[in-house]
């Protein structure tokens, strides 16, 4: 009798263990949108977007751009993640350094193995410049080409080519402005 109760007991604490929620302040990442921007679920299962902040990875479309995105997610892709920082950009992102549970600061390793810039213009952190520096030094990840474009002037240049190959026409047409026709009296009936 005894055994038959310890092993209902035994089932019924894995299923509690099984069912046990992650704490409020960890995140699973559940998508890598870029190099430098995850998708995390809450608690609650609602999903997040996070950019990585004090960094900047090359966008998707430039060289190296697939590489720090597969470095992004094969560093923390279906881990649980602490956020540091709270701060929001002008898309609704959080903007957070991203820990993993074993303490690797995401947005640093990127840095250090050369998958993405220390974005100076958002950081001031003499650590992460060092990174970086070794990172250019020794060869690794986009640093392998003799002057990468940092993502900033691309992401510039991509919007100017933009704009150039608009036709004249379109750039400087004015909006038109229609009123509704109101019914004369006799439409009306």
């Amino acid at each position: 009798m005894l055994k038959k109760y310890s092993s209902l007991l035994l089932i019924v604490l894995f299923i509690l263990w099984g069912c046990n929620r992650q704490p409020a302040n960890l995140y699973k990442v559940v998508k890598v949108k870029d190099g430098d921007t995850l998708g995390l679920l809450t608690s609650d299962n609602q999903e997040m977007t996070v950019r990585l902040a004090e960094i900047d990875c090359p966008e998707k479309t430039q060289a190296f751009g697939q590489a720090a995105k597969k470095a992004t997610s094969d560093l923390c892709f279906g881990k649980y993640v602490k956020l540091i920082g709270n701060v929001h950009d002008r898309y609704g992102r959080t903007v957070a350094l991203v820990i993993l549970e074993d303490g690797t600061n995401v947005n640093y390793r990127l840095v250090k193995t050369g998958y993405a810039w220390q974005y100076k213009q958002y950081s001031q952190s003499t650590e992460l410049a060092g990174y970086e520096q070794q990172a250019r030094q020794n060869k690794l990840g986009l640093w392998q080409e003799p002057n990468p474009t940092p993502p900033w002037e691309y992401r510039r240049e991509k919007k100017a080519g933009y704009q150039a190959s608009k036709p004249d026409s379109l750039q400087n047409k004015s909006k038109r402005h229609y009123k509704k026709r109101k019914p004369k009296l006799e439409e009306a009936y």
